[in-house]
């Protein structure tokens, strides 16, 4: 192997095990992270057999993530022609993924927060002690606050990227 293919294989074994660690901030396991980054590094579409044997992982595990990776829409099926086997490969266009990410943790996380925040601001709506209202008030606060997030979220994860960029550049400019 030259030095340069080495390099890179290093690289990318860098590159899989750090993307995995950050997948669990974003509300993805481990593995599913790096079955994704390893997709996303590939330079042609992975059998689910290599993927088993390029993350070391059970054919269950790896069944398992691709079929939540390609839930999410991060990861795609593609047919070989005269290949029975499954084919995967990931989404690679960073702002692409930025907003699928975005989209999937609003439905499995923001949406069921902001309908709990509902919930506890209806029932002590009318609550007259200073402790209900206090309660009350601050849950309103953090309702406002979360839904005005996500649709600012909303918002930026729909627009085209390069907008985004000019938008971003000009508040924080």
């Amino acid at each position: 192997m030259s030095a340069e293919a080495e390099t890179l294989k290093q690289a990318r074994e860098d590159f899989v095990t750090q993307w995995g660690a950050l997948g669990t901030q974003w509300g993805i396991n481990r593995t599913m992270a790096q079955i994704h980054a390893l997709l996303m590094t590939a330079m042609d579409p992975l059998t689910t057999d290599e993927v088993m044997e390029e993350l070391r992982i059970s054919r269950g595990n790896a069944h398992t993530n691709l079929k939540e990776l390609v839930a999410w829409g991060l990861v795609r099926i593609v047919a070989k022609k005269g290949e029975r086997k499954e084919f995967f490969e990931a989404e690679k266009d960073v702002w692409q993924i930025f907003s699928i990410v975005t989209r999937e943790r609003k439905r499995r996380e923001i949406d069921p927060a902001m309908a709990l925040l509902a919930k506890c601001s209806e029932s002590t709506v009318d609550m007259k002690s200073a402790e209900g209202k206090a309660f009350h008030d601050q849950i309103r606060q953090l309702e406002e606050f979360i839904g005005f997030a996500s649709k600012v979220a909303d918002k930026v994860s729909r627009m085209k990227h390069g907008f985004a960029v000019q938008i971003a550049a000009k508040l924080l400019g």
